[in-house]
């Protein structure tokens, strides 16, 4: 069970909107800790159903570490705004022409990390214009569609969003899901500590959205090939366990790709959330050894 995060952002993070040449997105935007060495900045995207806010745990080690991160809503997502109908707009070439205009905006190469939904946004981006990146972290996310039983929950929520409204929705998952699963509101990425901050969120996201998205998770296909021949150091992180994605074709995925390979014990579908220091750690290092090939 993943172990939700504040959604306060920690002290000396700034939350503020990013202006792009696509619009304006939200974010939680955390400097290099006072009398670390700047080492770099890295781009966060979050998971189906999650936020900006998942990212909040990573924060303060990260920025020990020297890193400046900036955790953002995309198009659509919780703070972030987008249509709330039109699904076309939700397009992954959209999403990921998003993402490279959120990377020109914070003007340098970034370290790009998309968690789960956010890998496959993340992947997308990369595969159209790689320049912006130093490189990728796919955290607890695959090399195409989603598990059968993600693929089962998934055909639900879009089935439920085409006869009631996002409240109602609410509801009937409140009232059918596990206590352990309702903190996304879909079972497939972490939540925040406050049942009254999950709904503000779960609000906040446009049907649209996480009707298009939705769809993509349960149609992805396999672009492993094309995502290797771009000259990226990549990273394939996860929990010990996760049913989003099994865990062995996390590991093939990370052997096709020559990735690093780094699997959180005691971590899920969420290291983010499970084992935030351990998770930290194990980006810091990567992005030290990539800043120091990419030198």
């Amino acid at each position: 069970m993943s172990r939700p995060p504040s959604f306060v952002p920690p002290p000396g993070a700034r939350a503020y909107r990013l202006r792009t040449a696509r619009g304006v997105f939200a974010v939680v935007d955390m400097a290099v800790a006072a009398g670390a060495e700047p080492r770099g900045t890295a781009l966060l995207l979050p998971g189906f159903t999650g936020s900006k806010e998942d990212f909040n745990p990573l924060h303060e080690p990260l920025a020990a570490r020297g890193y400046r991160t900036v955790a953002v809503d995309g198009r659509g997502q919780f703070e972030s705004d987008g249509p709330v109908d039109d699904e076309s707009a939700y397009a992954q070439e959209e999403l990921a022409r998003d993402v490279l205009a959120q990377a020109g905006a914070l003007g340098t190469p970034v370290h790009l990390l998309g968690h789960s939904l956010g890998g496959q946004i993340a992947r997308a981006a990369v595969l159209l214009d790689h320049s912006p990146f130093a490189s990728l972290t796919l955290m607890a996310s695959g090399p195409a569609q989603i598990s059968v039983s993600q693929q089962q929950r998934v055909k639900l929520l879009r089935d439920a969003l085409g006869v009631m409204s996002m409240a109602e929705v609410w509801e009937v998952i409140q009232a059918t899901e596990p206590p352990e699963e309702t903190d996304t509101g879909a079972g497939l990425d972490a939540g925040l500590a406050d049942q009254a901050d999950l709904r503000q969120r779960w609000l906040g996201h446009k049907p649209a959205q996480l009707l298009a998205t939705g769809l993509q998770l349960c149609t992805e296909p396999d672009c492993v090939a094309e995502l290797a021949a771009r000259p990226l150091p990549f990273h394939v992180l996860s929990g010990a366990r996760d049913d989003t994605w099994p865990v062995s074709l996390l590991d093939d995925m990370a052997r096709r790709l020559g990735a690093l390979r780094t699997v959180v014990e005691g971590a899920e579908h969420s290291p983010n959330c499970d084992q935030p220091l351990t998770t930290a750690h194990a980006l810091a290092a990567f992005w030290d050894g990539a800043t120091g090939a990419a030198g």
